[in-house]
């Protein structure tokens, strides 16, 4: 893959002040309460541009789009942003902590020359035109990059991540914690050996998209349509697969409006693929046991490489679903791939909210009839409420993906079923703006 440095815009403290409370998560998980926490934050926060609030008497001329280029030029102008002096490589460096472990997650932000899907540039997720439409209305109202594409690349000699561990010891461009108790820190490589030994190692890459699949399909749309020579490159964030921090946790679904839903009747036919335990309570003590256990024979059945689910609706009992012949996937996905079909997402949707639930991928398109849940710290006893409340009619526990899946099934050409994989930590956006 072929990068290069470049001079970002970035956001300044003498203006500004604090420069995390101009920073956001990506677009995609703002919440309305989060935007609106974020809009508080700060009257320079990019929440403004990447999710703007819209309005009831928004029309062609005025809506969050030109509202959000109006932000950008006046930020510009009024010195909040500035452009860099040098042609920069951006260390990102994120420390968190996960299950009583300490992490950290090395990566570099460049320009990078988009390419078509292929050997260079793999996908692993579907994607869905309505999100991608509202990131091309952004980039053509702005012209101009704002949240970054997570990308994976292999060097076992980890040329980049020496790099950016003998850059950590310099001043930081930005120090901030976020509210998941995630340390986000940006330093400049600008020393030209630095940035070569980078670019030459990156020449004969070639990258998986971890997450921004929509933003980079969008990158691909615009190039083909924009005369700025400079829309042919795109702001992409870069860590390797090899490196000990790189983090996959799962995304569970929760089953919603769903006609003539009968949970008894979903666990009577499941009995066809898959063998159950139940799992019974009827105390909030053995409650939390029973749950518990479900945790523990889920992540036995991974480690052993079963396909094994966690399953919910507020009958007193938690169930583990194991399927039971791999080659029930045979029929009904003729034309994947071995690594595609064995893959736990994949199952949970073909044989059971495909064939017993009927959200066929026109529905899932829909998405009226399933939500996505990140596993963070509270997602499991959320999901759980969220059925017991009514509000929900399932919820169906994933194990997360193993990275040589991802490997693999990206390998095979294929692509996953959307929000297969939860990168943790988020790539946050406004560290780095692109301007085109």
């Amino acid at each position: 893959m072929q990068i290069k440095p470049f001079k970002a815009f970035r956001f300044d403290k003498a203006v500004v002040g604090d420069l995390g409370s101009c920073i956001a998560p990506p677009y995609d998980v703002i919440s309305d309460a989060q935007q609106e926490q974020l809009y508080n934050k700060s009257e320079h926060n990019i929440v403004r541009i990447i999710k703007g609030k819209t309005n009831a008497s928004d029309n062609g001329d005025n809506n969050q789009y030109t509202r959000a280029a109006g932000y950008l030029n006046n930020w510009i102008n009024q010195g909040a942003l500035k452009e860099d002096a040098t042609d920069t490589i951006y260390a990102y460096v994120q420390d968190f902590e996960l299950g009583g472990i300490q992490f950290q997650r090395l990566s570099f932000i460049a320009l990078a020359r988009l390419e078509e899907f292929g050997e260079v540039v793999r996908p692993h997720e579907q994607i869905l035109k309505k999100p991608m439409l509202d990131r091309l209305s952004l980039k053509k109202a702005t012209t101009a990059d704002f949240g970054l594409v997570f990308m994976l690349y292999e060097d076992e000699q980890e040329i980049a991540d020496k790099i950016i561990e003998q850059t950590v010891t310099t001043e930081p461009l930005i120090d901030f914690i976020d509210e998941q108790n995630v340390r986000h820190r940006l330093f400049a490589i600008t020393a030209e050996e630095d940035i070569q030994q980078i670019v030459k190692m990156m020449n004969d890459k070639s990258c998986v998209i971890a997450d921004g699949h929509h933003r980079y399909t969008t990158g691909l749309a615009y190039s083909k349509e924009s005369d700025y020579p400079a829309a042919k490159y795109q702001m992409l964030a870069f860590a390797n697969i090899s490196h000990k921090g790189l983090i996959v946790l799962a995304t569970h679904r929760l089953a919603c409006n769903l006609e003539n839903f009968s949970f008894e009747k979903l666990i009577t036919e499941l009995k066809e693929n898959f063998e159950l335990t139940e799992l019974k309570f009827d105390s909030p003590e053995s409650k939390i046991d029973a749950r518990q256990k479900m945790l523990e024979q889920m992540k036995a059945g991974h480690d052993e490489d079963e396909n094994a689910f966690g399953i919910y609706g507020a009958n007193n009992a938690f169930y583990v679903a194991v399927l039971r012949d791999k080659q029930a996937m045979d029929p009904v996905a003729p034309d994947m791939s071995p690594a595609w079909r064995t893959l736990d997402v994949s199952i949970l949707h073909k044989l059971i909210l495909e064939k017993i639930l009927g959200i066929d991928e026109e529905r899932l398109a829909k998405g009226e009839n399933l939500q996505y849940v990140k596993d963070t710290p509270n997602a499991i006893d959320e999901s759980i409420f969220q059925v017991d409340s009514g509000n929900k009619q399932a919820a169906f526990f994933m194990n997360p993906v193993k990275m040589q899946q991802l490997k693999l099934v990206t390998e095979a050409g294929e692509r996953m079923p959307q929000k297969s994989t939860y990168f943790y930590p988020k790539i946050f956006t406004g560290l780095t703006i692109q301007k085109l």
